[in-house]
């Protein structure tokens, strides 16, 4: 049996083992999941292994979210000190795929998507109900009975319901957070909130439009209107508070092996309209082209692959079209994704076609295409959009700017946090009759630092037996440095762990676990798969 049949069989055993239940329209589980991010799969395995029922819920038809959409370029600045368990077991498999020892922090979608449902197999997770999506939520006092599912390809079919002992939303969005009554804020806080110095509205140098850039259709006539990507709205003063979120985009998978290309220019957008990328001219006259990197960061995978990834003033990042996204309903949200897999694929229809792009920088662009192997179901696009930030829990302790900087340790940690606090731009705005954007933060730290368990964790009068390791309590600030995939898959399995304690010892109650307990046992698993692989090498 070939590997790839082998994970095309376990992705269709995902999707059938759960039948009979479904149509009983019902699951009775010890540990409910809804969201099948790294996260949510760390969490599953993990909670399977200490001898749990577990059900893991995704609303879309792929598993493993960013890490397995697109993002092969792991941020992470410490990963010897950082990573341990599952997460460093994942990139250690990256690294015997590709024939290497140790880990490796780059790699190809599919490949985390291989991984990521060997995980799942051999931990026994088999109810992973896919494209299934949150509807309601059935509360008793302060502790969360059922959830309410609906089909995301088929609303109207059957609901199916899920009660549990405990629940945990590793979604991107926060959605069963919201939908248990759990406070949570989407924005920016003012600087002034937790005493920090990088939060709310900033116009930095990085990703910036330089002096000059004209925003009017017509140059110098403001009646003409403003050029299009430009907020008429005029931009907050430094360190405000607003309910502005870091851009989205898609992290894309482009190959130049020409013998797994597929033109970009096959995938011309129905509504492609390059008016939309007029500014990147205007940029461009003002700064003239280097090299074909300008506005597209390129992070090299193997095979002949990349990572892409915004860079520069004009980019992939649809900047201040998703403020909207936490809270809107799913049709708001399909619209939202929409506009954005529009706005990207004519972007770079617009790089490799147009004449005004210098012909030396369409070469090179044109080298490169949509990958014959990755994302079939897809078009060779991923489906998955970069959420980068959108609900945060308020919960029992706020992560912010001084824990990140290790000014405030917490005493409760269970995982470390590594990476810049990296929050890209909000807004685009006309200053002093010229293009600038606003939001883009990206402030190093000198080491790793402690998340604390009760920021993954509500305020007990609000919910006792949730747990959210995803859009879990930070400022904007912090959460920027929080927000890594590595960190979601620590954070995933020490969550895991914790839900069993609760479980076993608290009444499912998950504020009362002794979290050092739950770390001791997190030491032994990960000291014990250190020395399989040790010895497996």
């Amino acid at each position: 049996m070939t590997t790839h049949f082998v994970h095309f069989f376990l992705l269709a055993l995902f999707i059938l083992l759960p039948g009979n239940l479904l149509a009983q329209n019902s699951f009775r589980t010890d540990l409910c999941i809804y969201g099948a991010t790294p996260a949510g799969i760390t969490a599953a395995c993990t909670a399977r292994r200490q001898g749990k029922r577990v059900v893991l819920i995704e609303p879309s038809r792929r598993i493993g979210g960013m890490t397995a959409g697109g993002l092969g370029w792991t941020d992470i600045y410490h990963p010897k000190e950082v990573l341990r368990g599952m997460a460093r077991n994942f990139y250690e498999r990256v690294a015997a795929h590709y024939g290497k020892d140790g880990i490796m922090l780059t790699f190809e979608p599919k490949v985390a998507l291989d991984i990521f449902k060997d995980f799942l197999h051999e931990s026994g997770v088999t109810d992973v109900l896919m494209e299934y999506r949150l509807t309601t939520v059935r509360k008793k006092g302060r502790r969360l009975r059922s959830i309410v599912l609906e089909s995301a390809s088929n609303p109207t079919a059957p609901h199916v319901t899920v009660t549990a002992r405990v629940f945990m939303d590793c979604s991107y969005e926060g959605d069963l957070m919201a939908k248990a009554g759990v406070s949570y804020t989407v924005g920016r806080e003012g600087n002034a909130q937790y005493g920090e110095t990088i939060n709310g509205v900033q116009m930095l140098n990085k990703h910036q439009f330089p002096d000059g850039v004209d925003p009017y259709v017509e140059k110098g006539k403001p009646a003409s209107g403003l050029l299009w990507g430009i907020m008429p709205e005029k931009m907050g003063n430094r360190g405000e508070g607003d309910n502005h979120v870091q851009a989205y985009n898609f992290r894309l998978t482009l190959t130049h092996d020409p013998a797994n290309r597929i033109p970009i220019t096959a995938l011309r957008p129905a509504n492609y309209d390059p008016k939309r990328y007029e500014l990147l001219i205007r940029w461009k006259e003002v700064q003239p082209w280097k090299s074909f990197r300008d506005c597209l960061k390129w992070d090299f995978m193997p095979n002949s692959k990349c990572d892409m990834n915004n860079n520069g003033a004009f980019s992939t990042d649809m900047i201040g079209c998703n403020w909207n996204y936490p809270e809107a309903s799913y049709a708001e949200r399909d619209s939202i994704y929409k506009a954005h897999l529009d706005y990207t694929l004519g972007l770079l229809y617009f790089l490799w076609t147009d004449p005004r792009i210098p012909e030396n920088i369409r070469a090179e662009f044109n080298k490169w295409g949509w990958p014959k192997d990755e994302y079939p179901e897809n078009n060779h696009i991923t489906p998955q959009l970069y959420v980068r930030e959108s609900r945060r829990m308020i919960g029992r302790l706020v992560m912010t700017q001084p824990y990140c900087e290790g000014k405030v340790v917490a005493d409760d940690t269970i995982a470390l946090a590594d990476y810049t606090m990296d929050s890209h731009n909000c807004g685009r705005y006309v200053v002093n009759g010229m293009v600038k954007n606003e939001g883009d933060v990206q402030l190093h730290i000198k080491k790793p630092y402690p998340v604390s368990y009760r920021a993954v964790t509500p305020k007990e009068q609000e919910c006792t037996n949730l747990i959210v390791p995803v859009c879990l309590s930070a400022s904007h600030a912090a959460y920027g440095s929080i927000r890594m995939e590595p960190v979601y898959m620590l954070l995933g399995e020490t969550c895991g762990l914790a839900a069993c304690e609760a479980m076993d010892s608290c009444h499912d109650r998950v504020q009362r676990i002794d979290v050092k307990k739950v770390m001791r046992l997190f030491s032994v698993r990960a000291d014990k798969k250190a020395g399989q692989n040790k010895s497996s090498h």
